[in-house]
């Protein structure tokens, strides 16, 4: 009997662990997917932009027999579907094309910027995610009272405002009036950490003020809609104090929800840092963008979109998974 009841539950965890991985995969081949489908999106779209690319290069006194040549040279005059096939597979393989305006190899300049974007996102992570967690449980643990109030009027202000417009405020407090941070944030390849994390306190400020009140304000909600639930209650009637039914009970239950928009927000922090480089002058990846589209320097802006959608969908799909992991009703069929 104890051997037929032992492989019973052999064959339920079994099962439960073949379902769970087949959701995970089914998570990684939609990214993959839809990570395929961004891709000819930003193809068609830098295709379509008006305007010819030899001429804007060339400018207005090049020759006809010259525009000719030029996008030859481009692979202009090569069908549209088997131009995004090269470049697709190119980017497959690493090779994200050659700068029309420079003709420096896209790779070599696009991995540094990169890595600054990716220490930016991260910096402000760092402050962002405990702060706005932490305040968001404290919210929720007080309630109604003066702290939870004055939490969502400010996190309300912080979402309201344009992202420059916050940058320049901080700029003109700290850089300007107390001068403690510089206003433009200039880092070098040779710069030590310490160095480098000061120059970038301002971006990853403005970057956190932005982040963390909408994770504040989804943390509060997620921990507050488990509050309702009967086994919340429950403990409640036992007599056990708020503060620890929300931190061992409601929290663990609210942190599929959370993780979903902690997710978005590192996604954010990567993909919507364009403003934030411009406004500081940043060498980042947004900043690179932002060149290439001044020059209209078409390969350029390809990768760079390439980069931030190849980001933004592996960081969601990730949450995915981890929301899977850590929710238990998830694994199974309905």
């Amino acid at each position: 009997m104890l051997a037929r009841v032992l492989a019973m539950r052999a064959q339920f965890f079994s099962y439960r662990s073949h379902l769970m991985a087949k959701l995970i995969v089914n998570r990684l081949l939609l990214g993959i997917l839809t990570l395929f489908a961004v891709s000819v999106l930003i193809f068609v779209c830098t295709q379509i932009l008006p305007g010819d690319v030899a001429s804007a290069i060339l400018g207005q006194g090049a020759t006809p027999e010259a525009l000719v040549v030029f996008r030859r040279e481009l692979g202009l005059n090569v069908p549209a579907h088997l131009r995004y096939w090269n470049w697709l597979v190119g980017a497959l393989h690493g090779d994200l094309g050659v700068a029309l305006t420079n003709k420096r190899v896209i790779i070599d300049d696009l991995m540094p910027r990169l890595r600054n974007t990716l220490f930016l996102a991260g910096y402000a992570a760092l402050i962002a995610i405990p702060l706005s967690v932490g305040l968001g449980v404290l919210s929720a643990i007080n309630e109604g009272k003066w702290s939870d109030r004055l939490a969502n009027v400010l996190t309300l202000i912080a979402i309201s405002l344009p992202e420059f417009f916050i940058a320049y405020l901080l700029i003109i407090f700290f850089a300007v009036n107390v001068q403690w941070f510089p206003s433009l944030a200039m880092v070098s390849g040779g710069m030590g950490f310490s160095e480098r994390v000061f120059q970038t306190t301002l971006p990853a400020l403005t970057l956190t003020l932005l982040v963390a009140a909408h994770m504040l304000r989804m943390t509060r909600s997620s921990v507050l809609s488990v509050m309702s639930t009967p086994y919340i209650e429950m403990a409640f009637l036992k007599g056990a104090p708020r503060r620890r039914v929300i931190v061992r009970h409601a929290l663990p239950n609210a942190a599929a929800p959370i993780i979903t928009v902690i997710a978005l927000n590192m996604a954010y922090l990567v993909v919507g840092v364009v403003v934030i480089e411009a406004v500081f002058v940043y060498p980042g990846l947004g900043q690179y963008m932002v060149d290439g589209v001044s020059k209209r320097d078409v390969p350029v802006i390809q990768a760079c979109g390439l980069t931030f959608a190849t980001v933004f969908v592996l960081l969601n799909t990730l949450a995915d998974i981890l929301v899977i992991l850590v929710n238990p009703r998830l694994r199974h069929q309905r």
